[in-house]
């Protein structure tokens, strides 16, 4: 009980010096941060922020889909959030006849909102607080158990299934989950409302949306108009319901205000949203595994792309089928790349190793907190390179040879038909199970562009891989046999080319299908990612278990200081204010850009910087204004805003987040970091790590004037 009361002080001091770095949990900030956003210029208490008995700012704010954030900008569930977080449910949407991603869309009825099979929003409803009860599980079963791990992890499993299972009765329509924080040493009980009725409503081409593309992600100045629009759909009862056209519109609990205003240098600002991922108590000879692991996946990743992005430049209907792999593959892939170059050049690793020293001279300067941390840090490494060679091992196989689309379908039908067959259908049924669940990716597949990857891929798995790890279950011969005959062996024989052949062999062959030699590669290659995961689990519990002792230790160290856990896809807010910043000697950037600067990066010969001409036209003659004149969407200077900095803390998750003034309003949309805060998911730098925003009145002007849908922006709540 003394190390939760540690660990709970910890969290209840807040220093306003560090306002700008943070992904603050919102029951904590009446305690932690109410104070330096006050002085910082929030006009809003905490509670206004995060009330689970009133409707308060959390209930326009949710998770869209499985990895990014929105929000509710109407009465009626119209939802704001990033074109690229909106973009595969478009490009499953479009066709080349209606190319809804290169064309852009715009329903101008209720009617004419498509339906996105697959797609979900979530609220969240309330977390709360039960380490208490969780640690006395844990307690009490090592007096029962001593040293038997599986023991005590049985019965923190068991805890945390009774508290969902009691809050899930006390929420219909709401689904429960216990989520750790700090690396296992806090638990919360989060309670969330899934809707799956959702509908596209309305986006701009992609030569407005994804603007700049590959060249310009992660880059400053930007000029993109990173947003689509969709709206949530529920029962008449306002309950969430799988699609039906007598489905209405939400009745929101709430929706957030749209201010025109604009921004100026040092406004207050906050986001709130679902970050995804940041491993701010990392140690250095983690981070330096970090490194080793990207640099696997950018090579395999570079091949990868190489040869989609070829495809997808020469047919257009490959284009559309490959954008949103080639888009999530790419992002992270520029990423990667650009968190190298910062590590060096701020030296990440060199400071996390000054930490650790100083962390172990404070271990070892009491017996009582050397007995706890002072063997740590060695535990840490020991169980990194433990782990180092079947990780590395894993993730070459995963970057590489689990890519390929073709035996993919074969190893998911595998597992599927065999788990329908447990469960008691007979072999017809379960093969039929198996083929709906994948016959639909068949919309998105091009079998000649999966076969130049396979190809590829497997040529650069020789090259990379351990002999050891070789894939000799594919043949005895794989360090030097033929890849490219054996690739072309394999997708002539195999019946998984296609949905049409692959229902006319299970049809023909029945259970005979699960010889198909896309079933058999596609498991040899599970195989050897099992392997790999199995020898390194051992080494990963270890290092799990090392990490929660290190982070209990952080805490207790630094008692006093401001803390926040890190990101794990759960609500946070940050809050900071709008603010430049200088790269690098002699080079000063300000903090917004304007439609003047698309016309300067534009370029017909490259689609990345292609420029609608309607745009150019609005452009021209500064048409900045709604029909009725009652609307200004650019500046008193007679510019069109499109993008502005801040320093809020984000990372991957926050796609989408709403960007708040000081009253709680909608002045834009979080869409990307710069280039120099590759670092930022390991180590906050305040002086170069910015937040790239959408300006909101970029967005509605593209949505009134350029898309002619100035009925959604009448929808919305605008203030002044």
């Amino acid at each position: 009980m003394k190390r939760i009361v540690t660990i709970i002080m910890a969290l209840t001091i807040c220093l306003s010096s560090f306002a700008d770095e943070g992904m603050w949990m919102l029951p904590l900030l009446q305690k932690m941060n109410a104070d330096a956003m006050k002085e910082l210029g929030c006009e809003l208490t905490p509670k206004q922020i995060y009330d689970i008995n009133n409707s308060s700012l959390k209930d326009a704010i949710v998770q869209f889909g499985g990895g990014c954030t929105g929000e509710i900008v109407s009465k009626e569930g119209l939802l704001l959030t990033n074109h690229h977080c909106g973009y595969g449910s478009i490009q499953k949407l479009s066709s080349v006849e209606h190319d809804y991603l290169k064309d852009g869309y715009w329903a101008m009825s209720r009617s004419e909102e498509l339906p996105c099979e697959g797609l979900t929003v979530t609220f969240l409803e309330y977390m709360k607080d039960v380490t208490p009860v969780i640690e006395k599980a844990i307690r009490k079963a090592r007096k029962e158990y001593g040293d038997e791990e599986k023991k005590v992890e049985e019965a923190q499993e068991k805890a945390m299934t009774a508290l969902a299972e009691k809050a899930k009765k006390e929420n219909p329509h709401c689904h429960v989950q216990v989520t750790q924080f700090y690396n296992n040493n806090v638990y919360y009980l989060i309670v969330y409302k899934t809707y799956s009725d959702i509908r596209f409503v309305g986006a701009p081409p992609s030569s407005i949306g994804k603007f700049g593309a590959d060249t310009d992600n992660w880059m400053w100045p930007r000029h993109t108009g990173d947003f689509s629009m969709f709206r949530v759909y529920a029962d008449k009862d306002n309950n969430p319901a799988d699609y039906s056209p007598e489905n209405v519109p939400l009745k929101a609990k709430n929706h957030l205000r749209i201010s025109m205003n604009g921004v100026q240098e040092g406004d207050f600002t906050m986001i709130m949203g679902y970050p995804g991922r940041t491993t701010r108590f990392q140690t250095s000879p983690e981070l330096k595994h970090q490194i080793e692991q990207n640099d696997i996946r950018i090579a395999a990743r570079t091949v990868r792309q190489d040869v989609m992005l070829e495809d997808m430049l020469a047919d257009p209907k490959i284009k559309i089928q490959y954008a949103s792999k080639y888009s999530g593959s790419s992002n992270g892939w520029k990423k990667w790349q650009g968190m190298k170059l910062a590590f060096d050049k701020l030296d990440i690793i060199g400071r996390a190793e000054q930490e650790e020293k100083e962390f172990q001279e404070w271990a070892e300067a009491k017996e009582s907190r050397k007995a706890k941390y002072g063997k740590v840090l060695d535990d840490l490494a020991n169980s990194v390179e433990a782990g180092r060679e079947a990780n590395n091992a894993f993730t070459k196989a995963y970057e590489t040879v689990y890519k390929i689309e073709l035996t993919n379908f074969g190893l998911t039908f595998n597992i599927l038909a065999n788990r329908a067959i447990s469960s008691g259908k007979d072999t017809l049924e379960a093969l039929n199970t198996a083929y709906e669940s994948i016959a639909r990716q068949y919309g998105d597949y091009s079998e000649p562009t999966d076969r130049k990857v396979a190809k590829a891929l497997m040529e650069h798995y020789r090259e990379i891989a351990d002999p050891k790890d070789y894939l000799k279950t594919i043949s005895e011969d794989f360090a030097t046999m033929d890849i490219s005959s054996f690739v072309d062996n394999m997708f002539g024989a195999s019946n998984f080319t296609s949905a049409e052949r692959l229902k006319a062999a299970i049809d023909e062959k029945g259970i005979g299908i699960l010889d198909d030699p896309a079933v058999k590669v596609g498991m040899a290659i599970y195989g050897e990612c099992l392997k790999s995961q199995t020898l390194a689990s051992a080494a990963d519990d270890e290092l799990a278990k090392a990490r929660k002792t290190y982070t209990a230790g952080l805490l207790e160290w630094k008692k006093g200081e401001p803390s926040y856990p890190d990101a794990n896809f759960t609500m946070r807010l940050t809050y900071g204010t709008v603010k430049g910043y200088s790269p690098k000697d002699a080079v000063v950037y300000k903090h917004y850009t304007t439609l003047d600067g698309v016309m300067e990066k534009e370029d017909p010969d490259n689609w990345e910087f292609v420029v609608p001409e309607k745009l150019k036209e609005l452009w021209k003659n500064k048409d900045y204004s709604s029909a009725d004149g009652f609307r200004n969407y650019g500046t008193p200077d007679g510019k069109m805003p499109t993008c502005f900095l801040s320093n809020n803390d984000i990372t991957g998750g926050n796609s989408g987040s709403p960007i708040m003034n000081s009253r709680g309003e909608l002045i834009g949309l979080a869409f990307d970091g710069n280039w120099e805060s590759m670092s930022s998911d390991i180590m906050f730098e305040p002086d170069l790590q910015r937040c790239i925003n959408v300006d909101i009145r970029y967005v509605l002007f593209i949505v009134d004037k350029f898309g002619g849908a100035g009925h959604l922006v009448d929808e919305m709540t605008i203030v002044k």
